[in-house]
């Protein structure tokens, strides 16, 4: 089964995105998604030599936690926007010693701030140990430093086993 379908995530991911692109759900259109869906990963499997190995269930519930505090962060940034000062911010970059080493859960875990409103992630260390990111308000910065690798970094450990 594995040789079939060598990335099963991907190929259902291409399925939803290819319904999503034709807009609409027929019998044809479904049926050129599953053979997209399972014709492209087989032809880009040896590009990809090494998977990681992941943990679905947990990687369920860190997307619901990243999309709740993207949600949150929207509406603190604007209550940041439309009430403070801009003397009352303290921006402030971060170096974020990471305990993450595989290059798909560093991705993962930089993509997460950047799309978290009010932090950006802007490189990654040459050792590869530390993220550097700019935050827009962070008066205490190592506790915000703290915050990140308890609420992120913790859950993609166990995400990426």
């Amino acid at each position: 089964m594995r040789r079939l379908i060598p990335h099963p995530g991907l190929s259902v991911l291409l399925v939803i995105v290819w319904l999503l692109m034709a807009n609409a759900i027929t019998v044809g259109g479904l049926l050129i998604g599953i053979i997209v869906g399972i014709l492209l990963p087989i032809f880009t499997a040896p590009f990809w030599p090494g998977r990681p190995d992941v943990n679905y269930r947990a990687g369920v519930a860190y997307l619901l936690l990243v999309l709740w505090d993207i949600i949150i962060a929207n509406f603190e940034i604007a209550v940041i926007i439309l009430f403070r000062r801009n003397r009352d911010l303290r921006p402030a970059w971060l170096s974020i010693p990471m305990e993450l080493d595989t290059p798909e859960a560093i991705t993962v875990f930089a993509g997460t701030i950047s799309l978290t409103p009010g932090t950006v992630s802007s490189d990654v260390s040459a050792c590869g140990n530390y993220l550097l990111v700019h935050a827009l308000h962070a008066p205490d910065p190592q506790a915000e430093i703290v915050r990140i690798k308890a609420r992120y970094e913790a859950r993609l450990k166990r995400v990426f086993k």
